[in-house]
């Protein structure tokens, strides 16, 4: 297939999933093939939902994706601190968040080009914009993370500046929620020109808690991968932001406008999928543009629209007092013993 979407989930995100799906039918037509990649196994909900939308379906070819989790153990195995911290975070051995690398798949997917999009967006507009960047360019981003590059690389490592130049990592980092890039973007061949060189010290420079970005950065940045931030490269007055922490957004129908230009995609980053959930079970939470979410998770179904009946209540859990805390970690330290 030439074009498509793609996200990453299982079961836990089906809300989510849900109403991405819906934002994709109503923005991009429901022709437009949208494709799941496999956080894990946890999968029913989604062949359900697979089965009932011709156009959606799952990445199952069990080969590329034991490859790819294989690469990804091995680029890691590079790192010098970086298992010790996840031990130490998680509480067992492992790459802390495995599953999300599988969004790596797609280099070797079923779209000539391919939009990725996390399953906590929506899509807001028609991807026209993107799919056009890509005739151009091998690797298409829309956000603004460049001006925090402490959750792409390591910042306090020094190698960071003699690897990559300051012009490249303040115009082509990016956020791995949304990008656009074609297959073979990353090859096998590119694998071992990463693995050599992460194992020669440049591992120093990633960062292991948001273990499937700076990879990402790291591919597109250390390889001559033509690309193109459209938050850089369009004009003042066609750019707009993207992302839930952003409060300023007007909402009209079930589009978002940022000062009158209508948004591509929204971003509800940093918002769990327990709360999601809870939302959509009844519970009723303000979320940032939650109306917006409502409005595309029960597009297609109205008669299952939640029926709040208590107060509105915040998704944040207020701030632990110091004794609390104090109390909490006492338990830690004895449970540990």
């Amino acid at each position: 297939m030439k074009k498509g979407i793609c996200t990453l989930a299982n079961d836990v995100v089906y809300d989510q999933v849900l109403a991405l799906i819906n934002s994709i039918e109503f923005h991009a037509g429901s022709e437009m093939p949208v494709c799941i990649y496999p956080y894990d196994n946890r999968l029913d909900r989604l062949r359900e939902l697979s089965a009932e939308r011709p156009q959606v379906f799952l990445f199952e070819d069990e080969s590329v994706i034991n490859r790819w989790d294989d690469w990804v153990q091995r680029l890691w195995d590079c790192h010098p601190t970086a298992a010790k911290t996840w031990l130490a975070l998680n509480g067992k051995p492992g790459i802390h968040r495995m599953g999300t690398h599988r969004r790596f798949c797609a280099f070797e997917g079923p779209f000539d080009q391919f939009i990725y999009m996390d399953a906590d967006a929506l899509l807001m507009n028609s991807p026209t914009i993107i799919f056009s960047a890509l005739e151009e360019y091998d690797w298409v981003t829309y956000d603004f993370q460049y001006k925090d590059l402490g959750h792409v690389f390591d910042v306090e490592s020094p190698r960071l500046t003699h690897i990559f130049s300051e012009k490249d990592l303040m115009s082509k980092t990016f956020c791995s929620g949304f990008y656009a890039s074609k297959r073979g973007s990353v090859t096998p061949k590119d694998i071992d020109f990463y693995l050599d060189r992460l194992a020669q010290g440049e591992a120093e420079v990633l960062y292991p808690m948001a273990p499937d970005q700076t990879l990402l950065n790291y591919f597109v940045l250390s390889k001559p991968i033509t690309s193109t931030n459209l938050a850089l490269s369009l004009s003042p007055r066609e750019r707009t932001g993207n992302s839930v922490t952003s409060k300023h957004f007007e909402q009209q129908g079930g589009l978002l406008f940022d000062k009158g230009i209508q948004l591509l995609y929204l971003h509800y980053i940093g918002i769990s999928s327990r709360i999601f959930a809870r939302l959509c079970q009844g519970e009723n939470l303000e979320i940032p543009y939650r109306d917006i979410f409502l409005h595309y998770r029960y597009l297609n179904s109205p008669g299952d629209f939640p029926d709040f009946k208590e107060a509105p209540k915040s998704y944040q859990l207020p701030p632990l007092s110091m004794t609390k805390r104090l109390k909490r970690k006492i338990s830690k330290i004895f449970s540990s013993n």
